[in-house]
């Protein structure tokens, strides 16, 4: 494993709350609210609007995308995300902390913190808790939406931390990543459905490890420690000293896994973006495992 300085991945409500308090949001630091909901469930935009942590712009995950795939929650081009985050006031110096307002604690914010990371920016935490217990401990919110003077950020693709459909194939065959799947149980397996999904029924790619991502997540919604994290990847059977590769259904809460990974020295797991929503469409048959109905058990 690559030794090196880690930039912290998680910032505590606190010390939020003081930088907010002494005036510290800037363009030295940006807050973003992540938050997305599936359909028909909560507005995550109307939420913002009636109230967010005090400085803190909406990332809409549904525009910051690449909207031409076929597949899900696929990364924007390195121009697409620079324009994006360049226009919420974030450059290349700024340290930006992103949360969202899942029941959960946090859900969402992971995608965006690897989002960074995959576009070369390393100064990103994620709000330990999320914007839940920032109600519950009783910090300020605001619904005065914020107007950040537009800076500009240079994206630089980090390969290192994406794999695509190709490279997921040629690890069936040398098997030099170990692959982690962080949905649930039943859906992994095949007996639960995907839910809101049309065409895509539930299963696994062949070889894969099932860590749900929920299982990182104290009850309270905070990250567990790394202790604690490391005990689950153990308990797995996963090696965080071997190349590693975290998927789920569209690389979501696959960056779940390499934020736990990370809290445990590991800053290098990639993640599959297409995920389970792209190898159920494109993958040979043989390669797609599940327990339900017309699946390979």
């Amino acid at each position: 494993m690559v030794h090196q300085v880690l930039y912290r991945a998680l910032v505590s409500t606190r010390w939020l709350a003081e930088s907010v308090r002494t005036g510290k949001l800037g363009p030295g630091l940006r807050v973003l609210d992540a938050s997305w909901y599936s359909p028909g469930t909560r507005d995550a935009r109307k939420e913002y609007l009636e109230r967010h942590v005090p400085g803190a712009s909406f990332f809409d995950i549904e525009e910051c995308r690449d909207t031409a795939s076929p597949y899900e929650m696929m990364l924007p081009s390195e121009a697409s995300f620079a324009d994006y985050v360049g226009r919420l006031g974030i450059s290349n110096q700024t340290h930006v902390v992103v949360y969202d307002g899942d029941n959960l604690g946090t859900f969402y914010a992971p995608r965006v913190w690897w989002m960074f990371r995959v576009f070369g920016h390393r100064t990103v935490s994620v709000l330990n808790g999320g914007f839940r217990n920032w109600l519950k401990e009783g910090h300020p919110v605001t619904s005065e939406s914020s107007h950040p003077e537009p800076a500009i950020f240079k994206a630089t693709l980090d390969r290192s931390l994406l794999k695509t459909y190709e490279q997921m194939l040629e690890n069936l065959e040398s098997k030099r990543f170990q692959l982690v799947d962080s949905r649930s149980q039943g859906r992994y397996l095949g007996t639960e459905p995907e839910p809101d999904a049309v065409g895509l029924d539930s299963g696994h790619i062949r070889g894969s490890v099932n860590m749900p991502f929920m299982d990182f997540l104290t009850e309270d919604g905070f990250e567990k420690s790394p202790e604690e994290l490391r005990a689950l990847f153990q308990d797995k059977k996963v090696d965080l000293s071997q190349p590693l590769i975290a998927t789920c259904r569209k690389g979501v809460t696959a960056c779940h896994i390499a934020l736990a990974a990370y809290l445990c020295g590991k800053p290098d797991v990639a993640v599959y973006d297409g995920s389970w929503s792209e190898w159920f469409r494109r993958a040979p048959p043989e390669t797609r495992v599940s327990q339900g109905k017309g699946g390979k058990a």
